[in-house]
């Protein structure tokens, strides 16, 4: 059983569902709201519990080709007839692609998307819950749209033409409720790894280990001298963190500069600032879940131009340091579903009839009708639940084999798009040239797992005084109190009393590594845990650290989602190991070369793990095709 009660290892299994209908609601009233299928065969996606993201069902079939090298025999018969355009992928590329190439060829446009998940979306997941009939809504993968200041011309228009008005969210998004609220940053660190460690409020903002002002750094002062650590190391943090010397006087800038890009950010702290690995272990992960490792194979130059605190002393302006994978507008362009909020517009723009949804507000709580997506009657059908094993050019286009409940299945179209990631196109495009599956298999995707904990109340929060926690040592790198959003009728939980989301990340990192190494070991790591391991690395840190606060797990959890994606966020160039790579020039470039009729489009082919790398690849892939 389950540490919690009323939530039994059953309801877990294989990440099945604790739907309305488990929790007590009627088989029919589940099926007139969409919940089960009338035949019993899915349930509806957003609302599983258990282990999601590459979920059970979801991935076993492309192991199988690239770890065992099993085939799949061609099926003589194909189905549905000539298809316009198949996609493999439905993530926010492939459905980008199509809601653009049905731009190109027109509303008859016969256009079909195959996905190995069982819903769509692919990293951009939505998580739903019912905790005491209040629906929380929350997102399971991609997080917000970043900096779209930024984007292409074609992204941005992409965005409107879905109907996606980003500024909007300066009235959606309430930027100071956190501060209004009297919450700030905390730190955590994990009570079995630092013995007597307890939760320690930190600063306003989500920042723990830097001070911009005489206040902060008393505030940091007063932390640093409470952790639990050797007197020497509280002297070498307070000294790195708080005093923050010019440890590069003897320097003139250019040459700093060159220094920092070469040289990790652990390196400067051990190198200059005599800190061990007791206090290093406190610092290393904060920015796990932006790079995928630590500050171990993270430059000093990354760390300059994000402001830690011992970069601060340096006399050298972030802002006057190029920023090739950061903007500065405000992280404020979520909607309650992260980026799913994008891909369920392009479903709504793509299938109406599946999602009725006519604005960005709509979208926020219309339900998605998942056996309307492929209807025979549709111009554009999505396909779940069916991996690709064998993509390759004819005579009169492109084929595509894939299985789906077990069956092997064979369409034919025109011209295709291959949306999924870069590392099982080796596997399934027999016609790719050696150079190009170098290339390909080059990087490695940064794997990580969202964790979405449904809380009847946040009480305990709000006696701690956080609503970000640092927590160093344990399983997790973070966690926060969901993004106080409100729109389309959809209203954050603002009060102490309202249930709400709490957001844990979880990125494996193997230290000493460079990063894509890193980032396989840490695949490998994610794969052999259970949903148990995560449950009670879960009840254990919000335990130590809330408890003391009123925090009690089986009164106060009413569900668990873990989005595991062991192939998480596309790999984007690490100045440390990498050079001058970037998106505009780096092995992605000739790994995305179009292969006959089948043109790639991932966000691994922009080298970019944000929404416009994949819109920005769906652009050039149907340009490829189209022109």
């Amino acid at each position: 059983m389950s540490r919690l009660k009323g939530i039994s290892r059953r309801d877990f299994m294989g990440g099945v569902a604790l739907t309305g209908l488990a929790a007590g609601m009627s088989p029919a009233r589940a099926m007139a709201e969409g919940l089960v299928s009338s035949d019993g065969a899915w349930t509806y996606p957003p609302s599983k519990m258990g282990l999601r993201g590459s979920h059970v069902g979801s991935f076993e079939v492309a192991h199988a080709i690239s770890w065992e090298g099993k085939t799949y025999e061609r099926p003589d018969e194909r189905k549905d007839g000539l298809y316009d355009l198949v996609i493999v992928g439905g993530g926010i590329s492939g459905l980008a692609s199509a809601v653009l190439a049905q731009e190109k060829l027109g509303p008859d446009a016969r256009i079909l998307i195959l996905d190995n998940h069982d819903d769509f979306g692919g990293h951009a997941k939505r998580n739903e819950f019912d905790v005491d009939g209040k629906i929380l809504i929350g997102y399971g993968g991609s997080q917000t749209i970043d900096t779209p200041g930024n984007y292409s011309e074609g992204s941005r228009a992409f965005l409107e033409t879905i109907g996606i008005d980003t500024e909007k969210f300066y009235r959606y998004f309430d930027q100071s409720f956190y501060e209004r609220a009297g919450l700030g940053a905390g730190v955590h660190p994990d009570a079995e790894t630092y013995e007597g460690s307890k939760l320690m409020r930190c600063g306003a903002s989500y920042g723990v280990w830097a001070a911009y002002d005489e206040e902060g750094k008393a505030r940091l002062a007063e932390v640093i001298a409470e952790l639990p650590i050797s007197g020497d190391q509280k002297k070498a943090m307070h000294h790195w963190l708080v005093e923050q010397p010019n440890w590069l006087a003897d320097m003139p800038e250019g040459e700093k500069l060159e220094f920092l890009r070469t040289h990790s950010y652990e390196h400067c702290m051990r190198e200059f600032g005599g800190l061990d690995e007791e206090a290093l272990l406190l610092m290393r992960n904060e920015m796990t879940g932006l790079w995928g490792v630590g500050w171990d194979a993270i430059s000093g130059l990354e760390a300059l131009r994000l402001g830690q605190g011992g970069t601060l002393g340096l006399g050298i302006d972030p802002h006057s340091v190029p920023k090739p994978y950061h903007g500065d507008e405000p992280y404020i362009f979520h909607f309650p579903d992260g980026n799913a909020g994008v891909a369920r517009l392009a479903v709504a723009k793509l299938i109406p009839n599946a999602l009725e949804a006519n604005s960005m507000e709509a979208e926020v709580k219309a339900r998605v009708h998942y056996d309307r997506l492929d209807l025979p009657g549709n111009m554009v059908r999505i396909r779940l639940s069916s991996t690709a094993v064998d993509a390759r050019n004819t005579d009169t286009g492109v084929e595509v084999t894939y299985v789906r409940d077990g069956r092997v299945e064979r369409v034919e179209a025109r011209a295709g798009i291959m949306a999924c990631y870069n590392h099982i196109l080796p596997f399934i495009m027999p016609e790719l040239p050696e150079e190009q599956r170098e290339a390909l298999d080059w990087p490695e995707k940064v794997p990580l797992t969202y964790i979405n904990v449904a809380l009847r109340n946040w009480r305990a929060f709000k006696a701690a005084g956080v609503h970000h926690v640092l927590s160093p040592g344990s399983m997790f790198s973070n966690y926060s109190l969901d993004f106080p959003v409100s729109m389309g009728g959809y209203n954050f939980a603002a009060s102490p009393d309202d249930p709400i989301l709490l957001h844990m990340t979880y990125v494996p990192t193997a230290p000493g590594l460079i990063a894509r190494e890193q980032h396989k070991a840490g695949r490998y790591e994610m794969y052999g845990l259970s949903f148990e391991d995560f449950e009670e690395a879960i009840v254990r840190e919000l335990t130590d650290a809330m408890g003391p606060y009123g925090f009690d797990a089986e009164r106060d959890i009413a569900g668990i989602t873990v989005n595991r994606w062991p192939h998480g966020y596309a790999y984007e160039y690490n100045e440390l190991f990498d050079g001058d790579w970037s998106p505009k020039k780096g092995p992605h470039v000739a790994a995305r070369k179009k292969v006959g009729k089948l043109a790639i489009a991932n966000s691994d082919s922009s080298a970019y793990a944000y929404v416009n790398g994949a819109v920005d690849a769906a652009i050039r892939a149907v340009g490829e095709l189209y022109g």
